[in-house]
């Protein structure tokens, strides 16, 4: 067998980018200044909303959102439980309670049935919808949901850039950050674009993003970078218990760059995920991502879910016959409410969400990349396909 090594993921970063960060580190000026303002200027306008505060991850943003919106503790938010450990672990940063939410079969992103009966069960204060793999949430029902509860909507949007949904055939297109409070971004080194760190809040309402600009570097009432300019000054005032969350120059010299791909990013995800597809169609023994009518997906993630009952080998033995190809895969998630920390502190069972729970054996994150080669994809289509009817039953 002639075996194509195919990791994961693979960073594309030019000679463009490295130029970049460079003139940065020439500039003298290391820290959060001239390149991280640019930075969110140009992040705001590519996703059409008004505000724009970079931060060190989007963990970090999504625990600025809800601070800005005024989550404290005993508070009640309704979180995905098909999600990554940021979206429930900052509500606890609060001392407050994550109310998880079963998942949709098809999209796993929130279901829209169970959010509503958790949100008539328990008194909430706000919801962190997360589009799973990025395609988004029917943001359109959970904004109407959060009239109803009177709920603010912090999204989880760390796979999206760019995605877009739409109410309806002729509905406008709507992406992160139009339909909520504040939508969170991740420039995590795997992401749609890379700071190799980072993240960024993005919201209509300058009183939030100037509570979050505040609160992400120990509440300083002036702009920091300032203070070390000609028309800055020396003094300040901490005005509140603030945190160590800004992104560097650096890092967003980095950003800017790859801010200008982002475009060129999706078009080649979207082309892996229709080959992918295509290839895939015909293994009945593996289920394949669904992107909806009403959706703009970014193919950040390429979830399969196995079809056990078809196979003759478990989830993990078939991840281990890929990498023994040389393909290297992933799983996103097991459910948060099986994790131990949530078992011990709620007593949740996996059978309180069994939608999840039923579909956590069964997925599997193929690889997934911009810098993906032809040959790659066709070789991890083709293993796929080999190791299916190898053991198929």
């Amino acid at each position: 067998m002639n075996i194509v090594r195919v990791p994961f993921f693979r960073t594309k970063v030019t000679g463009r980018e490295v130029t970049d960060v460079a003139k940065s580190l020439r500039s003298g000026w290391l820290t959060t200044g001239p390149r991280v303002r640019e930075f969110e200027l140009r992040f705001s306008e590519y996703v059409g909303v008004r505000h724009a505060v970079t931060l060190n991850s989007c963990t970090a943003a999504l625990h600025l959102a809800l601070e800005a919106v005024g989550i404290g503790r005993g508070d009640q938010v309704l979180v995905p439980t098909m999600t990554f450990a940021a979206t429930a672990e900052v509500v606890r940063y609060f001392d407050a309670v994550p109310v998880f939410v079963d998942c949709d079969p098809v999209t796993l992103c929130m279901d829209a049935g169970h959010l509503e009966r958790q949100a008539k069960r328990h008194r909430c204060k706000a919801v962190i919808p997360m589009h799973y793999g990025g395609q988004m949430c029917d943001m359109f029902a959970i904004k109407e949901l959060a009239r109803r509860h009177r709920l603010r909507i912090i999204e989880d949007a760390a796979h999206t850039l760019p995605a877009f949904m739409r109410a309806g055939p002729r509905g406008a297109w709507k992406g992160p950050g139009e339909l909520s409070d504040v939508a969170c971004f991740s420039f995590y080194a795997n992401k749609c674009i890379t700071t190799g760190e980072g993240g960024m809040a993005v919201t209509n309402s300058m009183r939030l993003a100037d509570r979050m600009r505040l609160m992400s570097l120990h509440g300083m009432n002036r702009d920091p970078w300032k203070r070390f300019t000609a028309q800055g000054s020396w003094y300040y005032e901490i005005v509140a218990p603030g945190f160590k969350y800004n992104m560097t120059d650096i890092a967003a010299a980095l950003g800017v760059e790859q801010l200008k791909k982002a475009g060129v990013f999706w078009k080649r995800r979207q082309e892996i995920a229709a080959r992918f597809l295509a290839g895939l169609r015909g293994v009945e023994e593996v289920e394949l991502p669904v992107e909806l009518p009403d959706r703009k997906h970014s193919w950040h993630l390429f979830a399969v879910k196995l079809k056990v009952e078809r196979l003759k080998i478990d989830r993990a033995a078939f991840i281990r016959e890929l990498k023994d190809r040389g393909i290297v895969c992933s799983v996103h998630w097991k459910p948060l409410h099986m994790m131990p920390y949530y078992v011990r502190k709620y007593g949740y069972r996996a059978s309180g969400f069994p939608v999840a729970a039923s579909l956590w054996p069964r997925l599997v994150s193929l690889p997934m990349f911009p810098a993906m080669k032809a040959s790659e994809i066709e070789y991890v289509v083709d293993s796929v396909s080999e190791v299916a009817r190898k053991f198929r039953r």
